[in-house]
């Protein structure tokens, strides 16, 4: 009896497609992340991305098609609900069997506290800082072959002092107290000056509080006036988290996540895990390489001052060295309030400011207000990469953009 020889092509074909069906579904929030998922499923498969190329992912409303891959997604990679409060309901109602990284909690993420105000203080971010960098890196990369589990083992040292110069939610309360009067934001503010003409024989904030016990309907509760306190001036009654959630604008952050990526990746697809460690490893080190680049071309031009839309640069200030003076908006990029505007006027006109830079998502005319009657040039600078076409090639191409359009405005 004859055998029926199936054509290899076909074979090809067939085995193509049982793979592909193996390979896990993966849904991840904004561009930057995306960029890095589909960098590590480079060969093997690519992820859905939520928040469309170009949106503001602080207030977003799902489309069909993205509750749709949310709901099929058997793992989900997003920065957090510090960034996307209301993705938060979504992922647990349309993806509640998904498994959920939020990359903002994953071991190794080296995060910042919020910063309070219009105006920022000059960072140091001296050689020591970057010899820290260094020797981590050199830490890590010297296991990159061993599956490149060590972004989950690593440890929290690095960023110790980090953590403590900022100090935990009321010791960064206290450290600000004394500079309310500069700052001049708290509505709250002169609420409790009116409390302390009313109660002079008071000294503290603890008697005050006691001898107001029974007028809780009025004033408000002390929790409620230690809530507003802690997240200052700057945020003007804005709720977030504790942290600055604009993490992946630092590239020794996206390292670390890529390694993350692979492992939640191989755990459920352990016949790619190869593919996908190589392909992770890769990634970092050209990351590597992409920091050298951006530094090389930031230097001509270091020393200009500038201004940003929103607070969400600090870990690309952080990384390159490069601090900023001072943002129209805050962190979730709400409208600023008039004083807040003025007080940015001031500091373009007083300190010189030389470029105040604008985002594509955001309302440029608030730009043209703050700039009027300044001397300060003008450009815009993109956190996530509206511009570029998703995938692999985003992430590294939306950090060089950013650094270009700094150094546009500058020169």
């Amino acid at each position: 009896m004859s055998r029926k020889l199936i054509p290899l092509s076909v074979t090809a074909t067939l085995m193509s497609g049982v793979a592909m069906a193996d390979v896990p579904s993966v849904a991840t929030d904004i561009v930057p992340v995306h960029s890095l998922v589909a960098r590590v499923m480079q060969g093997v498969g690519a992820p859905d991305l939520i928040v469309k190329s170009g949106a503001s992912p602080h207030e977003y409303s799902l489309r069909p098609s993205e509750a749709a891959a949310l709901q099929s997604a058997d793992l989900v990679f997003w920065m957090g609900e510090d960034l996307t409060p209301w993705m938060e309901d979504a992922i647990e109602t349309l993806a509640g069997d998904a498994k959920v990284t939020s990359l903002l909690d994953a071991e190794g993420t080296a995060l910042l506290e919020f910063r309070e105000g219009a105006l920022f203080e000059a960072h140091d971010h001296g050689e020591d800082d970057h010899a820290e960098h260094d020797e981590h890196h050199d830490d890590h990369d010297d296991h990159d072959d061993e599956h490149g589990d060590h972004a989950e083992h690593a440890d929290h040292d690095e960023h110790g002092d980090e953590h403590e110069e900022h100090g935990d939610h009321e010791a960064h309360h206290d450290d600000h107290a004394d500079h309310e009067d500069e700052h001049g934001e708290h509505e709250e503010h002169a609420d409790h000056d009116d409390h302390d003409d009313e109660h002079e024989e008071h000294d503290d904030h603890e008697q005050h509080h006691d001898d107001h016990s029974d007028h809780e309907d009025e004033h408000g509760d002390h929790e409620e006036h230690a809530e507003h306190d802690d997240h200052g001036d700057g945020h003007e009654g804005h709720d977030h988290g504790d942290h600055d959630p604009h993490a992946w604008l630092s590239p020794e952050n996206a390292r670390t996540w890529l390694n993350v990526i692979a492992g939640q990746l191989s755990a459920a697809d352990p016949e790619n895990a190869g593919a996908y460690f190589a392909n992770a490893a890769a990634a970092r080190a050209e990351l590597e390489a992409l920091a050298v680049e951006v530094n090389a071309s930031l230097d001509p031009v270091r020393g200009g001052s500038f201004i940003v839309f929103h607070d969400a640069y600090q870990y690309f200030e952080t990384s390159f060295d490069f601090p900023a003076s001072g943002a129209i908006s805050i962190g979730d990029a709400s409208d600023p309030s008039p004083a807040r505007i003025a007080e940015i006027q001031d500091r373009i006109r007083d300190l010189g400011i030389d470029c105040v830079l604008a985002e594509p998502q955001f309302n440029q005319g608030i730009v043209a207000v703050v700039l009027d009657g300044t001397d300060a040039k003008t450009g815009v600078i993109d956190p996530l990469g509206a511009a570029l076409a998703p995938g692999a090639g985003l992430y590294p191409q939306l950090i060089r953009d950013m650094a270009s359009s700094l150094v546009d405005c500058l020169k």
